[in-house]
Parts: structure tokens; sequence; C-alpha cells
């Protein structure tokens, strides 16, 4: 969120104001009178377009932020729930620019994107005049020193009044994006205050996870976990890497582009069956045993959306036999909370082993399909099924 973003850049000496963070009006009303002034309330939720949403307001005295406050929280921004609002001084910009590093995953290298005819109108900025918005290709070999601070603040076209700042201010978001595996900073709005003082009013950063455990368990602390989706917290928890998606058919797949493969043959076979679609991403990786697939199916069969369940499995590493044990122990598991069907293609290692662990189960909920293509029609034709009869 906006206020742990401008903790992070507080820590990496980029000029913010951090403000207070409050979770009733009434302590918005007593931040304000402590800062004195014009205050401004902003929601905090992780989303953009805030301001065009009433999430942002100006508040010239401390009874109007209590008011403001009582009006932001609790209201839905992009489908989240505002809890919190940060009170800051009101430091209105005599001109706005936009700066970030993110990284360019096609080309193997960082990205500076940076516009002083930017601001929070970017996306328009650069619908009608692109060429105002710089985008510096940076080596992550050769990082950004001050030499390529000085290049990105001279191509982006820094006015001279705060170029220096700029310079100082690209290096310490740059120690930000490095130093705390992030893979997007983004300053929106950049702002020049009166005096030609360059401050960050806005940030946005996206960490890494899977630096997280390991290099930066301090990260831990920006989770705020009754705002996470209750299916992808539990996921987390029992290590399964699974992502939330608004469809019927639940996906269990062994490897990110099998399971990406999964989602895409789901919602062709869910186009002449209801239009039903993928209800998530999980890949449980090659560890496929009776406790990962209890866990993958625990989590899958939680979703009240789902009315069936694909597993696809092309065993390598993990053999089929072994994911065969694996289901069957995980039904075993589950028991009476196992109530949707499953849908299984296995392939590859063992196959003929798996099949017929399955065969001989001979499970009510279980169906095996021999190829792909047929197994996602199967899972969509038993989704669409349970959806009209619910």
């Amino acid at each position: 969120m906006e206020y742990q973003a401008k903790e992070l850049f507080a820590k990496h000496g980029v000029t913010t104001t951090l403000g207070v963070v409050v979770e009733t009006a009434e302590a918005a009303k007593a931040a304000a009178e402590k800062l004195g002034g014009v205050t401004v309330i902003k929601a905090q939720v992780k989303a953009g377009g805030r301001g065009k949403a009433g999430g942002v307001k100006i508040a010239k005295t401390a009874d109007e932020a209590h008011q403001h406050a009582s009006n932001i929280l609790g209201m839905e921004i992009k489908g989240l729930t505002v809890n919190r609002v940060l009170v800051t001084p009101a430091t209105p910009p005599e001109e706005e620019y936009y700066f970030s590093f993110l990284l360019d995953r096609a080309n193997r290298r960082y990205l500076c994107i940076a516009s002083v005819e930017g601001g929070v109108e970017i996306e328009e900025v650069a619908k009608t005049n692109p060429d105002a918005v710089k985008q510096i290709p940076v080596d992550p070999g050769a990082g950004v020193d001050e030499a390529k601070a000085r290049e990105i603040a001279t191509e982006a076209k820094f006015p001279e009044p705060v170029f220096e700042q700029a310079v100082a201010m690209i290096e310490s978001l740059y120690k930000v994006f490095v130093e705390e595996d992030a893979t997007l900073v983004e300053v929106n709005p950049l702002a020049r205050l009166a005096g030609d003082k360059l401050e960050a009013l806005d940030g946005k950063v996206s960490l890494d996870d899977n630096a997280s455990e390991v290099r930066h368990p301090d990260h831990e602390g920006f989770v705020i976990r009754e705002e996470e989706d209750q299916l992808e917290a539990k996921a987390k928890d029992k290590g399964l890497n699974y992502v939330k998606l608004d469809g019927q058919v639940g996906i269990i797949g062994n490897g990110a582009g099998l399971v990406m493969s999964t989602l895409d043959v789901v919602a062709y076979a869910g186009e002449k069956h209801g239009g039903v679609k993928p209800a998530n991403f999980l890949d449980i990786g090659g560890g496929a045993n009776a406790q990962v697939m209890a866990d993958g199916l625990d989590v899958i069969l939680g979703d009240p959306q789902v009315k069936s369940v694909f597993v696809n499995v092309f065993g390598g590493i993990t053999a089929c036999d072994e994911v065969a044990n694996g289901i069957k122990g995980a039904l075993e598991i589950l028991g009476s909370d196992a109530t949707k069907p499953l849908v299984v293609r296995l392939d590859g290692n063992n196959v003929a082993q798996g099949r017929a662990i399955l065969d001989e189960l001979n499970h009510p909920l279980v169906t095996q399909v021999d190829t792909m293509d047929g197994a996602a029609d199967k899972a969509a034709e038993l989704a669409n099924s349970g959806k009209q009869s619910a």
C-alpha cells in the first residue's frame, strides 16, 4: 500500500512524507489536529485511480478530516474495501512528474519510465504525446550509479531547478528497486513543490515474493492478513502456488507451463458448456504426494464457485503412480469434505501404473480421461451441470 511504499522510500533516502495511518474517523481528526493546517485524506488500498473514485480528499480543518475519513472508510475501490486512510499534510504540487523502475522480462533487463509531463494523468499523456514518456533501458549488471542517473534525468528532461534532486532521487529509487528485490517501483506523482522541492507524493512498490522468505523476512510485516484473499492466504501457508480466478473449474497441475496451458484449454472447452471458466491457477510442482494433493484439493474445494476439478499431470520426476497415490490419499484425508467431481488426466512416466491405481480405487467422484482436451471438455461439462443444479 502507499504508506508501506513510502516507508521503503524513506528507508532508502527517497524524499517523501510518511503521514499518519489510521483506521477510524476519530483517529483521522486527531491526526489532522496534530499535523495542523490543510491535510489530505487518502484511501489505502492496493489499487490505482483512488482519487477518481473519491478516495482522496482535501481537508481544510480537523472536522473536515473526520467527515472525509467517515465517507472514505468502508467504501469500495475496484472491489477492495477501504479499512484505513493515510493523513498527510497538503502539499499542492506546482508540477507533476512520473517515474518508475520495473522488470522488463521480455528483454531480460530493467526499464526506467519517466515523464516530466506525466503525473496522475500519465496514461493520457502516453496516448496523446507518447514522445513525452521516456523509456530508458537499464543494464542489471551495471545498475544505476550517479552517471546513469544523470543520463536518465537528462533524457527525461527534468528542469534545471530540480535536476540535481532528481539525480539523487533516481539513485535512491533504484536502491529501493534492487535492495528490496522489487519488480516495480513507481512514483506518481513525483512532485515539484513550492521552493523547487522534489518529493514523492505517492508510491507503489511490487515485491518479488520469491525473495521474501530468505532475503527479506521483514517483508512479512507488509502483509495484512485480514485483507488477503482467504483462499490465497491458505494456499500460501501450505506452500502452494495458487492464484484465485473467477471461474467454476478448479485446476491442479504440475509445472507452471502445463497449468497455464490447462487454463487455456478449459477456457476454450467452457465456451460450449455454458461459458464456464477456470477457477484458479494451482501448480503443485514436482512433489505431488498425498499431502500436497490433499492441500491443493482442500484449497480448491473451499472455493464455493468451484463445481468440478481438473487434475492434469504429466509424470516426469514425479511419476504418475505417485500422483495417483497422492489423489487416493488426498481423498482419504479429505473424506466427506471432498464433494465435487474430479477429472484426472495422467500422462508420462509410469502412466499405466497410475491409471491402474485410480481404476482400482473406483472412487465415485473420479473420472479418468486420457487426453488433455478431452479431460478439459469433461471438466467443463461437469462444472456446467453443477452450476445449473446450484
